[in-house]
């Protein structure tokens, strides 16, 4: 691809990013804003913000790049030409957003045949945006701009561990999630896509999450991997199309972490 293209998908990316800042935040905090559930048996809700969001980017796509294909959250796929597809998550931690919390954040992914080769994640109330792909690997926010590189933990007896949700995923997911976090320093939970930027930005060491979708985690795949992390499903293969995810700060804690999964 050619360095104008890369700028112009950048340029694209960035604008996504605002108009989705731009519908979501008069929903953030405010007293009245209700969800849907998409499940039967359990709870996965959507809201008018997640919706709008994902309108605003995909209308943005449809001026200045329709070749694109598209896999949104609320509103499915669109087949492109080009052989990219954009991969989005609106609101990515609907649950953290209707609580008021913020670790939510405004998921941006484009990727050819062979997973995501750029992405942005955004998180609109700090005001920090984080890139990765095509050679950058940086943030912005209040404290303005800078670099993002993981950090250089070996050890799973000195890592820092996240996942959103205590129960992982199944019984026998949650067994095995338990497993390493009986070896770390730390363990954490509750943070969405949050854990996977603090993870890029030199912060945490690890985050193992089950029952993903493939628009939970192309963008944090981006920039982990721009940031100088690895990120493998269970077994050491390909993540971008969800399930379970471990992704680490260093191929030395990934490898002793895919160890301990594997073994339980």
């Amino acid at each position: 691809m050619k360095q104008t293209e890369q700028d112009e998908i950048i340029r694209v990316a960035d604008a996504m990013a605002d108009a989705a800042r731009k519908a979501i935040l008069p929903y953030f905090r405010q007293a009245g804003l209700s969800a849907e559930n998409k499940l039967i048996d359990g709870f996965d809700p959507v809201t008018i913000a997640d919706r709008a969001a994902e309108q605003a980017m995909r209308a943005i796509l449809a001026e200045r790049r329709p070749q694109d294909g598209i896999f949104g959250e609320e509103f499915g796929r669109k087949e492109g030409t080009s052989g990219l597809t954009w991969v989005l998550d609106p609101i990515d931690g609907t649950r953290g957003f209707i609580s008021g919390t913020p670790t939510w954040g405004v998921l941006i992914a484009l990727s050819d045949r062979t997973g995501p080769i750029f992405g942005i994640v955004d998180q609109p109330y700090m005001n920090e945006r984080f890139f990765g792909g095509f050679g950058r690997a940086d943030m912005s926010g209040p404290l303005g701009t800078r670099a993002l590189a993981v950090r250089s933990t070996m050890d799973l007896r000195d890592a820092i561990l996240f996942t959103t949700f205590p129960e992982v995923g199944t019984p026998e997911e949650r067994s095995a999630f338990e497993a390493v976090a009986c070896d770390v320093r730390l363990t954490r939970y509750g943070m969405d896509c949050y854990a996977y930027v603090l993870l890029a930005a030199g912060q945490v060491d690890l985050v193992i999450e089950a029952g993903l979708n493939a628009y939970d985690i192309q963008a944090p795949i981006a920039v982990i991997q721009a940031a100088g992390g690895v990120v493998t499903d269970w077994q050491g293969g390909p993540a971008h199309e969800g399930g379970r995810v471990l992704a680490a700060a260093t191929p030395e804690l990934h490898a002793e972490a895919l160890a301990v999964l594997s073994q339980a």
